[in-house]
């Protein structure tokens, strides 16, 4: 029991910092970032440096180029981009092309 309370206080926490926190992060979209938070749940660490795919929403070279073009210019893989910027790249794949790049773990997120 413990630890569930302890691993939501984690996700609401980050929730709050992405969604309120900086104003780099003041997104307009708080749902999508709530359902990728839980897409990442069931994909790699944000630091996942095992190809093809990379990060904490498990990204290929692709959508990196598509989703995140400076942020992989500036530090190339998505294991290297801060978490908020790999968010911020989920945000704008989903506004684009829905939640199909995680076919299966999008299921379990209900969306």
């Amino acid at each position: 029991m413990l630890r569930l309370a302890m691993g939501a206080l984690c996700i609401a926490s980050i929730y709050l910092t992405v969604a309120i926190g900086s104003a780099e992060a003041r997104w307009k979209h708080p749902r999508i970032v709530h359902n990728l938070l839980c897409i990442h749940r069931y994909e790699g660490s944000w630091t996942d440096p095992y190809a093809p795919y990379w990060g904490g929403l498990q990204m290929d070279l692709s959508f990196m180029r598509t989703y995140g073009p400076r942020a992989y210019r500036r530090w190339g893989t998505a294991d290297h981009w801060p978490w908020r910027v790999q968010v911020r790249a989920g945000v704008k794949a989903v506004l684009s092309r829905g939640y199909s790049p995680w076919p299966n773990t999008r299921l379990r997120c209900g969306v």
